[in-house]
């Protein structure tokens, strides 16, 4: 029988991961606009607050907004990647991120093609609106491209590191989903830094490029566990630390820190860390904005500040939104941006398709439970 108090923490689980999710695209969309704009320009254009509404995107002759990038696109996928792990390992296989390698596959298909193929199976593979290429990252294409190229002949198998020094952004912007894996699904802590690095490493093989995306989903498995902000970034410091190659992350988040303690809040700071096009950059922009605006009527503060500067907004502002949501929960989501965000219904769906994987996946599937059509809405490969 369930308790009030475990009901409680169920809901409290729940609010996170939709918030984390929904709060990720509310500021990739934010930021996309003005991700190739300068400072300068962003305030002409926008006042002295920066962006804090969406732009309107008038490419198709109506206006649309709340546009989300690749990031959010490929922020999904892993999701999906990752649901379809938890059913593979009912195989007696055990847990393993390869199969957010084939997500990104799937991804990278509606990168290519205008439309659903029918190629690929999946529940994102469907989303017509997924289909728009909204200026991905270079590396992700190439190294993804390089896998569907050889894949099919057997000679990259699915978990295999890209061949490449990258460490762009394109790696961290994608890898809080690891972060929000629920407990009661091991026996013990699952290794979600070391899962997420190892996602980052199918695109982006410098070891900053992996160690930033683990230490975002480090924070955000701190943040979903209930720690506070200051906390959760203490203990993911910790464990950075012990890691081969840390200190450009190390460096870059220490850095957020002292900005957010001693420093002026406003773009200036934001821009003494960086311009975000690399992993520890991006990080570190978002972790400052969250900082110095962590209180849950302060989230349009956080991913404006997160946004408005002169590099790469929409992943700054996505990063941001992903810490925040996984913060407060979707409840603290400014209603004014989150109700009109593209994908939003299929954003909550994915969330809440992941709790149910991650709680209750064996009312769905397994070798000793009920075998209902969830294996076929979520294949596991």
């Amino acid at each position: 029988m369930t308790t009030e108090k475990e009901r409680d923490q169920a809901e409290r689980y729940r609010s996170r991961v939709r918030g984390c999710l929904l709060g990720g695209a509310i500021g990739d969309a934010l930021g996309a606009p003005v991700e190739f704009m300068t400072l300068a320009g962003i305030r002409a254009e926008h006042g002295a607050a920066g962006v804090r509404e969406y732009v309107a995107d008038h490419s198709d002759g109506t206006p649309r907004h709340g546009l989300v990038t690749d990031d959010t696109q490929m922020t999904l996928f892993t999701v999906e990647g990752l649901i379809r792990a938890g059913v593979r390992a009912d195989r007696g296989t055990g847990f393993t991120p390869a199969p957010v390698h084939h997500a990104y596959l799937r991804w990278l298909d509606t990168q290519l093609h205008d439309a659903p193929t029918g190629r690929r199976d999946g529940l994102l593979q469907g989303q017509r609106w997924l289909y728009a290429r909204r200026a991905p990252g270079t590396t992700c294409l190439s190294a993804l491209e390089a896998v569907h190229e050889r894949a099919g002949a057997g000679r990259i198998p699915f978990g295999t590191p890209a061949a490449n020094n990258s460490k762009g952004c394109g790696g961290v912007m994608r890898s809080a989903p690891f972060g929000l894996l629920a407990t009661p699904a091991w026996s013990q802590e699952p290794p979600v830094f070391d899962w997420a690095a190892e996602a980052a490493g199918y695109t982006h093989g410098h070891p900053t490029g992996r160690l930033a995306s683990g230490a975002l989903a480090l924070l955000v498995r701190r943040l979903v566990a209930g720690d506070g902000l200051d906390e959760a970034l203490e203990a993911t410091l910790a464990e950075l630390v012990t890691r081969p190659g840390h200190e450009e992350t190390s460096a870059a988040l220490r850095a957020a820190r002292a900005a957010a303690r001693d420093l002026p809040v406003c773009a200036e700071t934001v821009e003494r860390l960086g311009g975000g096009w690399i992993a520890e950059e991006a990080l570190a922009i978002a972790v400052y904005a969250a900082l110095v605006h962590p209180g849950p009527e302060e989230f349009t503060d956080a991913l404006a500040l997160a946004v408005t500067h002169s590099g790469d907004s929409d992943s700054t502002g996505a990063i941001c939104g992903n810490i925040l949501g996984a913060l407060h929960g979707e409840t603290a989501l400014p209603p004014e941006l989150a109700f009109e965000v593209e994908g939003r219904g299929t954003i909550l769906e994915l969330a809440d398709d992941f709790v149910w994987e991650f709680t209750a996946g064996r009312r769905l599937h397994g070798d000793h439970g009920p075998h209902t059509r969830w294996s076929s809405r979520y294949p596991g490969s």
